[in-house]
């Protein structure tokens, strides 16, 4: 017999496999960790049962961008533009972090996520201040228990403080010994990535050198491409010197022009959707329009835990108003009225799900519920008044549903939550740790003689100058 054998019974299943769709009633029979059986009645077996009646049984959700070592500065960018955030959080507030910061940061944040139904991230780390910044990122994540691709963050804190990495090819031996020392298993809950330094920002012979690291360890890249309208985006350059490609997953895409997003197609490129960022530092619209017309397909992200929350369903209502907001736009405009919904919620829930799975290189192991692939569950329903009746289960995944509806969730097929509540942590000594770090990085900052968010606007045409030289520095 496995070692561990788990039967969850009962609950309405919303597999996101194409096979099987949505059971109105049926059980999933999980197997070290694997998914072995799922059928409307499956036989009774020595196991342990999770009783999911009343329940909807969906794959766990995916997200494929998330600043998780920010979860202490909570809404402190409630009023910040993208600028604000680039001098405050960035310039500032990153600095200022230390490594417990971070791992604090990490911990509370991956455990956040796990609570909302989210059991795979892909953590765009760019705190990295020093080596103990980068282990306790990694550390924070794996005692959370969360599914993760850690993307090791070349980025400088802030060239207002001294850094302790003063060359590029430091920043590259460390992400050497991180890899080493971290990820020498294939098999883990936790996989290598890369997370590139903004595009322009650094001389691109670096931006080639951190491209080239990642492609040496085979690890997933992620990068912020497209998000300021003032400055170039950099992606002519990337396609020129052959840096493109079906591992890269740009974020944002904003002020991408209709060539641009030619050359991401032509390259496989993914993409990454932030809804609630966008939308609220100025950013411009959500690029599902260009997106769809290239065949490329969506995925969604919680982006800055400093101003938004890790809560994926939140951002998969607002990605999914907006885009049927803006395909009927020309519509309303004309005088008329749409006959129907141009995206359906099914095909929205696979922006949290298969598709992001699929960006993250993670689709034959997450993202829907199949036989073979990995035991990462949630249980959405119990007492929730929004959870009854579930006249359709899709609808009320996407609209109807908060984290305190995830009753419980599997990773790997150990529960990490169960009837509500985070199994293995205190979260009231967690949180007072956070709140206590919160505090003592406000007061560095104030000790610097700082005040937030800092914001230079004259410094963006000195960013623009930088970056057209930059540009140019292959």
């Amino acid at each position: 017999m496995p070692d561990s054998r788990i039967v969850v019974r009962g609950g309405q299943i919303v597999s996101m496999d194409p096979e099987l769709g949505v059971l109105p009633r049926g059980d999933v029979l999980i197997e070290d960790g694997r998914i072995a059986a799922v059928g409307p009645s499956l036989p009774a077996i020595d196991a342990e049962e999770i009783d999911a009646r009343g329940h909807i049984v969906a794959p766990g959700l995916v997200d494929t961008h998330r600043h998780t070592w920010q979860t202490q500065m909570r809404a402190i960018c409630a009023d910040w533009t993208l600028l604000d955030y680039f001098f405050g959080i960035r310039l500032s507030v990153s600095p200022a972090y230390t490594a417990d910061d971070v791992y604090l940061g990490n911990r509370l944040g991956a455990l956040e996520a796990l609570n909302a139904g989210v059991t795979t991230i892909l953590d765009f780390s760019h705190c990295n201040n020093t080596p103990e910044h980068s282990d306790a990122a990694v550390k924070g994540l794996r005692d959370s228990g969360i599914r993760a691709v850690f993307a090791y963050g070349f980025f400088d804190s802030s060239p207002l403080v001294p850094q302790h990495f003063t060359e590029h090819d430091q920043r590259r031996a460390d992400f050497e010994r991180v890899a080493a020392t971290h990820f020498r298993s294939a098999d883990d809950l936790l996989t290598l990535g890369v997370a590139l330094t903004e595009v322009g920002l650094i001389p691109l012979r670096h931006t080639r050198a951190e491209i080239e690291t990642a492609r040496a360890h085979d690890a997933l890249v992620v990068c912020h491409t497209g998000s300021v309208w003032s400055m170039p985006t950099g992606v002519a350059e990337l396609d020129a010197a052959g840096l493109l490609g079906p591992e890269q997953i740009h974020v944002h895409c904003n002020a991408l022009s209709d060539t641009e997003w030619d050359v991401l197609a032509r390259a496989k490129a993914k993409l990454s959707i932030s809804p609630e960022t966008e939308l609220n530092m100025g950013m411009g619209r959500l690029v599902f329009r260009a997106a769809e017309q290239r065949g490329i397909k969506p995925t969604l992200s919680a982006d800055v835990m400093s101003l938004n929350s890790g809560d994926l369903f939140h951002q998969l209502r607002m990605a999914l108003a907006f885009k049927r907001w803006a395909d009927s736009e020309d519509v309303n405009l004309a005088g008329g009225d749409p006959q129907q919904v141009s995206t359906t919620v099914s095909q929205a829930l696979e922006w949290v799900t298969v598709n992001p799975a699929e960006a993250m290189r993670l689709h034959e192991r997450v993202g829907s519920i199949t036989v073979g692939k990995r035991a990462d569950l949630i249980l959405v329903g119990g007492p929730g008044i929004s959870q009854h009746p579930h006249l359709d289960p899709v609808g009320t995944l996407v609209f109807q549903t908060g984290p305190g509806d995830v009753r419980t969730v599997l990773v790997d097929g150990k529960v990490v939550k169960r009837d509500g509540v985070l199994q293995g942590v205190d979260l009231t000594e967690l949180t007072a740790r956070a709140e206590a770090s919160a505090q003592a990085v406000l007061q560095r900052i104030r000790d610097r003689g700082a005040q937030l968010p800092g914001t230079d606007p004259a410094m963006l045409e000195l960013l623009l100058a930088l970056s057209t030289a930059n540009l140019a520095d292959a």
